[in-house]
Parts: structure tokens; C-alpha cells; sequence
């Protein structure tokens, strides 16, 4: 029976081993503006985010090099002082010693491959994360600066590159330790052969070195028609369906092709440099080898080193020849980690919408929401439409409203919430108040639980309300497993309609003070479009919610409606006073109705 002391004592350290790995747990902070200086800065930045990980592993690729270098010794005095004396015992001694030096290298070299392994997971992870983090800070800009494809390409090619040059850290250390070591040794045997190997491996060096800087130059032309094309095929598949309704696939078919040769002509250009290096890392150290070898052979046949240091020797270049390789490789991954990673720093460096230091809180209630560049101002607790002749001036007030663009700097243009300028306000509090619902809002893959709700906690009742509101509860009761039930992402498995009311559903289940939409019924139908007006209108009563439309259903409907001519509000009022009193609107609507 194991007595209580003993269970206290074992628990006791099963909890400190617990407390000592949670104390090596890496936690995740975002990188700051000077890691972001340089590709250099930011590889730092990885290494000294994950520092006891990073130590461990050189200290195990330390100990395997070195360690590498230990048998050869233990053979050179196994064949002086065993074979060639023909001591059968000291013989079996020295080769157990081999033996069990081979077997704690091996556990030393399996120990050191999972400890890279997880540096180089965590720097993925930790630059996918800083990618992520980013990006959802820029929000809806994002769209506007940088491709959808370079994105895409950064999250995936890049991050892996840099990853691999923190390879480095471990065996790359571990090869200028053994080097050193190896240098010394060679000492003790011959001066003359130290001197040989000491003086050969900057010569390596500076062979590989103009292949190494070409990898960079070519490899940033690669990389950026790379991201071209990458953004390219992502607009292909989004729009797949309408290509092959306006026969346009053949035609962009085509183009993809060309513009794949294209990339494949300059990666011929990259792999050049890149294969000279593979094919350096293995046949100069194996050169290398040879003519150390020779030398040392011509000393022992002179007699100046014996036959035990021959073997010694040997067995001293051959193991140089993994850290040389080491050397020329880690260049190599380094080379390519400065192009991957200035992508990245390029990304991350992206700026965004200023956060104010001492941020206003915003004043309770729905507003009045004011805009002073376009004179609008939508009243609390209404539900306003935003009419204008050319779209795109009422979806800029939108945007502005809802802090998309990434600053605004005009003091006296600032749009305001209740008095207090938004540019003042905490972004975090900002978008727990206020909802932009656009036609472009990304729907990812899930379930329709999880889509309807997206970051807030999933209520089934609340779920079906903001379904039954946005006209969407036929969609779920059509599909098997109802609100279980997976959707692909985009919602590439439903029709433009359905996408449309299920994004809707989803601004109308986040229950914000403010929301704003920008056509939110412009793929369905006329008798669709009037409930769903309808049942927004009630869900949201107390609340504000500004809609961007042309339509005569959903401005019939409104408590109030804005019109913008030529970027200023030109009437306000009912959509039954404005047909009255206002011919401009009332010819805006007549040509809306005809073209619907």
C-alpha cells in the first residue's frame, strides 16, 4: 500500500512539473512597431517571443553536434589502443563506449528534431496570429489596400519560409559550437590540418554567398507575381458561376494560363540559384572531406600523426560536414526568410484607424447620429433609408458613420454620436454598439448557428428571431439538420438571395443600437423585400437603423428618409411628403421603380 505521505509527496511533484510547464507556456503578444522595422527584426521577434523553447533547442543541437564529434575520438583510441596492440578486452571496452555514445546521440538528435519542430509550429502560429490580429483591425479597409490573393499567400507560403529560417537557432548554433570544438581538437593532431579546416569553410562560404544574394533578388520578383496571381484565381472562384453564365471561362481560362507561365518562367529564375546551393551544401563539404583526408593520409605515411589520428581525423571532417551543410543551408532559408518575412512586416505595417489614447465613452441611447461633410444627421430610435442617384455617395456615409476608412482627420468634418466625434471613441465599444452589414460581409463555413450568431454566445430562440426578421427561416427549415446544418464558405451552396437575408440575419441577431445597412434587399423579391422591411422595422423598434436603398417598398416603409444630391442632404421627411414636394426624388424613385 503507498502510505498518504507518499501520494502528498508524488502529487506534490506532478503539480510543480505542472506549474513549471505552465510558467513555459508562451503566452501571445502582438508585435510591436520596431519588430516590424525589418525582415530581421521580425525573425528576432520570433525567436525571443518562444526564448526557453529557442534555448533548449540549441542547447540539444549543441549537444548532438558536439556529440557527433565524440565518436571518432573513442574510435581512433579503439583502434591505437585495442586493435593495434590487439588488446581484446580494451577492444570490447572502447566499442561498448561507442555504442552507448551512439545510442545517447540518437536520443539527443531525436530530442532535438521535436524541439525544432515545435519552434518552427509555434513561429507559424505566431505569425498567422499576428496576421489574423491585423488584419481584423483594419477591418473593411482592408479590402481596399491589399489583395485578397496576398493575403492569402502571406498566410500560407510566407509564413512557412520565415518559419523555416528559425532552424537556426538550433543546429545552426550547435554547428559554430562543434566547428570550434572540432578546430580545437584538430589542433592537438596537427596545427597544419586546423589551420586547413579553419580557413576552408569561409572559402565554402564566400562560393555560396553571390548565389544566396541572387535567391533574394529573384525571389522578391517571384514572390510578388506570386501574390498576383494567387489574387487572381481567389476572383476566378468567387465569380465561377457568373463566368460560366456569361461564357467568360474559356477567355479567363486562358489568362490564368498565360499568367502561370508567367510565374513558372520566374521561379525557373529562383530555382537556378536555389538548386546551386542545395547541390553546394552536399559537394563542397564532400570535397572538403577529400582533401583533408588526402593530407592527412601523406602525414601519416610520413609518419608524423598515426594511424589511430588518420582515422580520427576522418571521422573528425566527415562530422564537419554537417554543420558546413548546416552553414550553407540555414543561408539559404535565411535568404528567402528576408523576402518571405518583408512581405509579412509590409502587411502587418499596414496602418489603422487611429485609437485615441484616453478614449470617450459613448453616450448611452441610439444618437442622433451626425455627419457634417454630407449634412446628415439620422434621429434616434428611427429607421431612416439614405436615397441617393449614384450609390456610391451614400455608402460613403455609411462608411464614414461606421469608421471604416482608416482616419478622419477633419476636425470640423468628424461624424459624431450624440455630440461625441466617433474618431474619439473606443473601437472595441464602437463595434459592440454599431453594425455595418454590407452585401460584401464575409460569411465562413459552419454551421447556421454559428454563422447567425458569429461572435457573440449562440441562443437558439434569438436565432430564430433574427431568421424569422431577415426572411431567412425558410432557408433553414429546407436544409436536414435545420440550424446543425453546415454551410460552405462564402455561401457558395446558396443562392445571392439567401446569402443576402442570411447576412442580415446575423446584423439583426448582434442587437446593436446602430445599425447600418447598405441594400440589404437588393436580391430579393418585391413581396420578399416588404416583409422583410416589415419585420426589421419591429425587431429593431427603439432602436436606430439607416439603410442605403432606391427602393419604393422599403422608402415607403421608412420613418424618415434622407436624399443626397451632389454629396449633400438636398430634403428629409416622409416618403409620401417627398413625393410631393420634391421632384428630384420623385423622378429618382419613378426611374428606380422602372428599373426593377
Amino acid at each position: 500500500m503507498v502510505s498518504d505521505a507518499a501520494l502528498r509527496k508524488r502529487s506534490l511533484r506532478k503539480w510543480s512539473l505542472r506549474a513549471w510547464l505552465d510558467r513555459t507556456t508562451e503566452t501571445w503578444t502582438p508585435p510591436t512597431a520596431r519588430d516590424l522595422t525589418t525582415p530581421l527584426r521580425y525573425l528576432f521577434w520570433l525567436t525571443k517571443s518562444q526564448a526557453r523553447r529557442v534555448g533548449l533547442g540549441a542547447f540539444l543541437g549543441t549537444s548532438w553536434m558536439v556529440g557527433l564529434a565524440v565518436p571518432p575520438w573513442v574510435l581512433s583510441r579503439a583502434v591505437d589502443r585495442g586493435l593495434v596492440p590487439r588488446d581484446t578486452s580494451a577492444l570490447i571496452g572502447w566499442v561498448l563506449l561507442l555504442l552507448a555514445i551512439g545510442v545517447l546521440n540518437a536520443l539527443l538528435g531525436i530530442s532535438r528534431h521535436r524541439t525544432m519542430t515545435k519552434i518552427r509550429m509555434d513561429a507559424s502560429f505566431r505569425s498567422v496570429r499576428a496576421t489574423v490580429w491585423h488584419t481584423s483591425r483594419l477591418g473593411a479597409s482592408l479590402a481596399r489596400r491589399v489583395s485578397a490573393g496576398e493575403v492569402v499567400t502571406v498566410g500560407i507560403t510566407d509564413v512557412q519560409t520565415v518559419a523555416q529560417a528559425l532552424t537556426v537557432t538550433g543546429p545552426g548554433v550547435g554547428a559554430v559550437v562543434a566547428y570550434v570544438v572540432i578546430a580545437v581538437v584538430l589542433f592537438t593532431i596537427s596545427p597544419l590540418l586546423a589551420v586547413m579546416v579553419l580557413a576552408g569553410v569561409p572559402l565554402l562560404a564566400i562560393a555560396v554567398g553571390p548565389f544566396l544574394r541572387r535567391i533574394e533578388r529573384t525571389g522578391g520578383t517571384y514572390r510578388v507575381h506570386q501574390g498576383a496571381l494567387t489574387t487572381r484565381l481567389v476572383d476566378v472562384l468567387a465569380g465561377l458561376r457568373v463566368l460560366n453564365g456569361l461564357g467568360g471561362k474559356r477567355f479567363v481560362a486562358e489568362k490564368y494560363e498565360q499568367q502561370s507561365q508567367d510565374l513558372i518562367g520566374h521561379g525557373y529564375r529562383v530555382a537556378g540559384p536555389a538548386s546551386w546551393v542545395g547541390a553546394l551544401s552536399t559537394g563542397l563539404p564532400a570535397l572538403f572531406l577529400a582533401a583533408v583526408v588526402w593530407l592527412s593520409a601523406r602525414m601519416a605515411a610520413s609518419g608524423a600523426i598515426t594511424i589511430g589520428d588518420v582515422v580520427a581525423v576522418y571521422g573528425y571532417v566527415a562530422v564537419l560536414v554537417v554543420p558546413v551543410a548546416f552553414f550553407i543551408e540555414a543561408g539559404g532559408d535565411l535568404a528567402r526568410a528576408r523576402v518571405a518575412g518583408q512581405r509579412i512586416i509590409d502587411l502587418l505595417n499596414l496602418p489603422v484607424a487611429h485609437q485615441p489614447e484616453e478614449p470617450l465613452p459613448i453616450p448611452a441611447g441610439c444618437g442622433p447620429l451626425i455627419d457634417p461633410v454630407f449634412g446628415v444627421t439620422v434621429r434616434p430610435g428611427l429607421l431612416t433609408a439614405l436615397v441617393a442617384a449614384r450609390p456610391a455617395e451614400a455608402i460613403t456615409v455609411i462608411e464614414r458613420l461606421g469608421q471604416l476608412h482608416p482616419a478622419l482627420t477633419e476636425a470640423a468634418g468628424r461624424p459624431s454620436w450624440a455630440g461625441v466625434p466617433l474618431a474619439t471613441t473606443d473601437r472595441g465599444e464602437l463595434r459592440r454598439r454599431m453594425v455595418v452589414a454590407d452585401n460584401d460581409g464575409e460569411l465562413f463555413a459552419g454551421t447556421v448557428r454559428d454563422i447567425v450568431s458569429g461572435p457573440l454566445e449562440p441562443d437558439d430562440d434569438r436565432i430564430h428571431a433574427a431568421l424569422h426578421s431577415a426572411v431567412a427561416e425558410d432557408i433553414v427549415e429546407a436544409l436536414p439538420d435545420g440550424l446543425d446544418a453546415e454551410l460552405a464558405a462564402g455561401g457558395s451552396d446558396l443562392s445571392g438571395g439567401q446569402r443576402q437575408r442570411i447576412r442580415l440575419a446575423r446584423a439583426v441577431y448582434a442587437s446593436p443600437d446602430v445599425l447600418l445597412a447598405i441594400d440589404p434587399t437588393s436580391a430579393v423579391d418585391a413581396n420578399t423585400e416588404a416583409a422583410i422591411i416589415d419585420r426589421v422595422r419591429a425587431a429593431r423598434r427603439g432602436t436606430t437603423t439607416l439603410i442605403t436603398t432606391t427602393s419604393p417598398l422599403v422608402l415607403d416603409r421608412a420613418d424618415e428618409v434622407i436624399v443626397l444630391l451632389d454629396g449633400q442632404r438636398s430634403s428629409v421627411g416622409t416618403h409620401a411628403e417627398l413625393l410631393h414636394s420634391d421632384a428630384y426624388y420623385r423622378e429618382l424613385v419613378s426611374r428606380a421603380q422602372d428599373d426593377r
